[in-house]
Parts: C-alpha cells; sequence; structure tokens
C-alpha cells in the first residue's frame, strides 16, 4: 500500500529533525554490563522503566525494567534516542525533545506519550518524561528518560466503560444466558487459529485480544429494540423482523466512539452472509469484515446449541451438521473450514460455560 500524502509529508518532517541532530563521530556505543553510571545506579533494579541520554541523544544506559518493556519493539543497546523512537513520537514531538535538549526549552523537560505495535506483541502505549540530569550551575550533559506503561491501564478503564453498556443491554434481552460469554471465547479462539495460518496478515496480538471482548458487544443495539418484539414468543411478522434487523445499526452507532472500528465492524455486520442475503447491506464475501465473520460462526453455533422461546436445544454434533449445509452461504468457506477442523473445542467452551 502506498502512503498517503500527509503520510509522506510527515516522513519528510521526520527526516529533516534527524538529519539536524548530527550523529557524533567515533562514538563508542558498546558498554559493559558494569559500567552503570552513578545518577543510574538507584534505577538499575527499580521496576520504573528508565534510560539516560546524552546531549548527541546517545542511549547511556537502559535499566532491566526498560530493556523488558521494549523487548518485542525496540532495541535500545548500541543506538540513539531518535533512531530507536523517532517514528513513533513523530516529527512534532522530536522537535520539541530537540528543543528541550539542546536550547532549555521548558526547564530542559519534555512530556508527551509513544503509542507503538507489532504483530507479535501488540499495541504498547507509555507516557514518557524527560528531565535533565542537574550538574551545579552548568547547562545539563545528560537527561533521564523515564516511561510509564499505561497499555492494561487504558484497555480497561475503555473496557469498562462499554461493558456498562453491555450490561444495560442485557437487561432487555435477559433469555441470553452466558451467550455473550461463550461468544468471546469462541472468536477469540477461532482467531488464535488464524494468527498462523497465511492469508490472515491483519490478525495480530491486538485483534486477537480485541475480539475476546468486542465479540460480545455483537448485540449491544437490541437495547433500541422494544420489548414486545425482542422477547416475542414465535415467529416475527414482517414489519417485526424489519424492526429487529435494525439492532445492527443501532450497535453501529453506540459503538461509534470506541477507539477500535472493530466494534462499530462486528455490531453492523454480524449478520451479513458470505453470499450477499444477510443485512443490513447485503455485503457479500470478503466485504464483510473479518471480525463480524469470525463472530457470525461463533453466534450461530451458540444460538444453535441454546434452548430458546422458539427452539429447543441441539447437540454438538446436530448444530455443526446444519451449520455445513450453511457453509459458502452464511459463512465464509475457507474460515469455516478453519472452524470445523476445532470444532471439538467449541463444543468444551460451551460445556465449561453452561447456563445455570
Amino acid at each position: 500500500m502506498e502512503p498517503k500524502d500527509n503520510e509522506l509529508d510527515e516522513l519528510d518532517e521526520l527526516d529533516e529533525v534527524l538529519e539536524a541532530v548530527e550523529e557524533p563521530a567515533h562514538i563508542d556505543l558498546v558498554q559493559s554490563s558494569q559500567e552503570v553510571p552513578l545518577v543510574m545506579r538507584p534505577f538499575v533494579n527499580s521496576i520504573f522503566p528508565v534510560l539516560l541520554i546524552d546531549t548527541e541523544f546517545r542511549i547511556i544506559y537502559a535499566n532491566g525494567a526498560c530493556n523488558n518493556l521494549f523487548t518485542g519493539y525496540f532495541k535500545l543497546t548500541n543506538n540513539l534516542f531518535f533512531d530507536v523512537f523517532g517514528k513513533s513520537l513523530g516529527a512534532e514531538a522530536l522537535k520539541e525533545i530537540r528543543q528541550a535538549v539542546l536550547f532549555g526549552n521548558h526547564g530542559y523537560s519534555w512530556k508527551g506519550s509513544i503509542k507503538t505495535k507489532t504483530r507479535e506483541s501488540g499495541t504498547l502505549q507509555t507516557k514518557v518524561y524527560l528531565f535533565p540530569v542537574i550538574q551545579a550551575n552548568q547547562a545539563p550533559t545528560n537527561f533521564i528518560v523515564l516511561f510509564d506503561d499505561v497499555t492494561q491501564e487504558n484497555k480497561k478503564l475503555l473496557q469498562s466503560v462499554f461493558a456498562s453498556l453491555l450490561e444495560a443491554s442485557k437487561l432487555k434481552d435477559n433469555d441470553t444466558g452466558k451467550h455473550i460469554i461463550r461468544v468471546n471465547y469462541y472468536s477469540e479462539r477461532l482467531a488464535k487459529e488464524l494468527y498462523n495460518r497465511s492469508g490472515y496478515d491483519e490478525v495480530d496480538r491486538d485483534f486477537i485480544e480485541d475480539i475476546g471482548f468486542l465479540a460480545s458487544m455483537h448485540d449491544v443495539g437490541k437495547i433500541g429494540t422494544p420489548d414486545d418484539i425482542l422477547n416475542k414468543e414465535g415467529p416475527l411478522s414482517e414489519w417485526e423482523w424489519t424492526i429487529m434487523k435494525e439492532h445492527t445499526k443501532n450497535g453501529a452507532f453506540i459503538l461509534s466512539t470506541y477507539p477500535n472500528p472493530m466494534a462499530r465492524e462486528i455490531a453492523l455486520n454480524h449478520h451479513e452472509r458470505w453470499d450477499g442475503t444477510g443485512y443490513p447491506f447485503q455485503l457479500e464475501g470478503t466485504m464483510i469484515p473479518l471480525s463480524a465473520r469470525i463472530v457470525t460462526i461463533a453466534d450461530v453455533y451458540d444460538a444453535l446449541r441454546m434452548k430458546r422461546s422458539y427452539k429447543e436445544a441441539y447437540d454438538h454434533k446436530t448444530s455443526v451438521d446444519k451449520m455445513i449445509a450453511w457453509r459458502g452461504k452464511n459463512f465464509d468457506p475457507a474460515l469455516f473450514d478453519i472452524f470445523i477442523s476445532i470444532n471439538e473445542e467449541f463444543e468444551a467452551i460451551y460445556a465449561s460455560n453452561a447456563d445455570d
């Protein structure tokens, strides 16, 4: 994929900032493990990730916590600060850091954030604090950089807000038991299976973790469905079914403020069908987001296993046999074949999370 014009402009700015910091000549970046600068000795065994840089932006020392934090993302040893964090910080932040270190802006200090991601390690979000090592009345020549990992904190805060919406929707549709819990587990298991398969590059650690929470939000739009339709015994009339189908659009609207577009994609598209006969927009094939195609399989399997007001519960074999008939119609055939290869694990998930 070619970078967009604004991305190219930002890369050009980044190159200009990096070129403005001349790499020092004849710098020996190899450091003995015994050579811990005096100012960093309190941080050697600290839980706080800390590194030390100089005015040439050389990483003089990184403590164990810092190396552990960035394992899988960056190699700190024998590198320059801008080489390591440049693209994650962006051009504007690099300019501010350079002004702080070289010209004393904001008391030789800077604070900001870094967000980076790899397929294997997922997204890492840290707050960053840079401040000088004071030496009498002289301009500082060394700077401490302290990192605060807020990845899980931010994720839990965000999920707690939307979990409240989920609880509200359950008050409307109280006949689902542990359905949403099981759909989370099914979806996460299927995503894990895709991780090491060719053709599924978008399935990374973040994708697996996110679908393991967001799958449960697929029917949150039912909070706007009238109770008499939602809890009606027996089949719905044509106009009632038209209203019921609106829960996909309602869910997408409710989840539109969730930072991860996967939430909206699942809510809007989990009733689309591979052959284009689903709703709300009759999408077909790979026009349907992968996350929604995964949740469709998970949702249908669990719906077949459950006893509802309009149907009896089916056992595992009967449910799978029914779904086989819908391969290539309701379900992505390649994805469905992968489901078949692990279908016994779906049965185990259902059994260990059965309704009370």
